[in-house]
């Protein structure tokens, strides 16, 4: 009966069936009339943290497009990698020999497939038939994989652009659930009050315009920093603890970042007049709170109260030019991280370590 049913409500392809890590997928030849149709992406006003792609960006689908167009005898498309949310029916040439991996694949018209690669290739198909509608006769390759859940499609979007053109390091901490400091720098940001709403979740850079403060990763980057961790090493939940208990304390003492979070100011105002509003200083505060750790374990909370007292303004160049400030403009170079962690760490009262203390022989010579 339930195979009756998948029938009568299904798209059926040729394909071939094969497995990847103890599990069955499925490669097929869909013609390109039917790729708008069935398979979608999330849309951009889904929240980046429920999706399992990036969003679309729609310059790049002119282009590919008009190639399409331009070269209807001489393209070439890539496979489309796509996962299905519902179990698939797979009808077999044979019962045995090399045609039980030939067939037909079915999969039920209310299955949910979504793209883990190649979403502006969909796009670009769908506007390319528009206007040169034999294209849809075409076939495209779509490599089919059944889907347990969206960590596994996040998981997927993440393995597959990690050795392809790569996304920008804040999507790729947001969707890699493989990575230890990606999970502490989701962590952090989840259950940092003044992180929650302030953090963009998508990009590694925030346009003059933007609501966000900080991005995810950045905050990867300063919490790294905090725990003196190793690109690949691992975070107890005793150190994810520690380090969201960090940067709530910083936060409460840095009052420009509540007066963001609570819109009394323009996050916008606050990236062009203070120091405070940029990578190199969130970075440095992490930089400096391994110290603080280090140096003063029972009382690091009470040390924090003196970010309270330093002028941020980046107007006072007499304090940051040099160590944020390059000529005026902010710098995320290492020796500007550990000068303006030096810097950090005097206000609090903490010896500077052989390393910083060649940094500052330097920075003044």
């Amino acid at each position: 009966m339930v195979k009756t049913l998948i029938k009568e409500y299904s798209h059926s392809f040729p394909a071939v069936r094969g497995m990847q890590a103890g599990r069955p997928c499925y490669i097929a030849m869909c013609p390109m009339r039917t790729i708008p149709k069935i398979f979608v992406f999330d849309e951009d006003e889904v929240p980046p943290e429920l999706r399992a792609q990036r969003t679309l960006n729609k310059t790049r689908i002119p282009e590919i497009a008009e190639y399409l167009i331009s070269n209807p005898n001489d393209y070439t498309l890539s496979a489309i990698t796509a996962s299905v949310s519902e179990q698939v029916h797979f009808e077999p040439m044979a019962d045995t020999g090399p045609g039980i991996n030939l067939g037909m694949l079915t999969v039920s018209m209310d299955a949910q497939i979504l793209i883990n690669d190649g979403q502006h290739r969909r796009a670009a198909i769908e506007a390319a038939i528009r206007e040169a509608h034999e294209l849809g006769h075409d076939h495209i390759p779509v490599l089919f994989f059944v889907d347990e859940d969206l960590k596994r499609s996040q998981q997927m979007f993440a393995d597959l652009n990690k050795y392809a053109v790569r996304p920008n390091e804040s999507i790729s901490t947001l969707y890699d659930h493989r990575d230890p400091l990606s999970d502490l720098a989701r962590h952090v940001v989840k259950n940092v009050d003044c992180f929650k709403n302030l953090t963009e979740m998508e990009k590694s850079s925030l346009s003059n315009r933007s609501s966000k403060l900080f991005t995810l990763s950045s905050i990867k980057l300063a919490s790294r920093a905090l725990l003196k961790k190793g690109p690949k090493e691992s975070v107890s939940d005793k150190e994810k603890e520690l380090a969201t208990e960090f940067w709530t304390e910083v936060c409460e003492n840095i009052k420009d970042w509540q007066d963001a979070k609570s819109k009394k100011v323009s996050t916008a105002d606050l990236r062009q007049n203070y120091v405070h509003a940029h990578g190199v200083t969130l970075q440095a505060l992490g930089s400096a709170g391994a110290d603080l750790l280090a140096q003063k374990p029972k009382a690091w909370r009470k040390h924090l109260n003196k970010l309270g007292t330093i002028d941020w303004s980046r107007s006072n160049t007499g304090i940051w030019e040099g160590r944020a400030l390059m000529y005026g403009k902010l710098s995320k170079a290492r020796a500007n991280v550990m000068l303006t962690s030096n810097l950090i760490k005097q206000h609090m009262g903490l010896n500077l370590s052989p390393e910083s203390q060649e940094y500052e022989k330097q920075f003044k010579s």
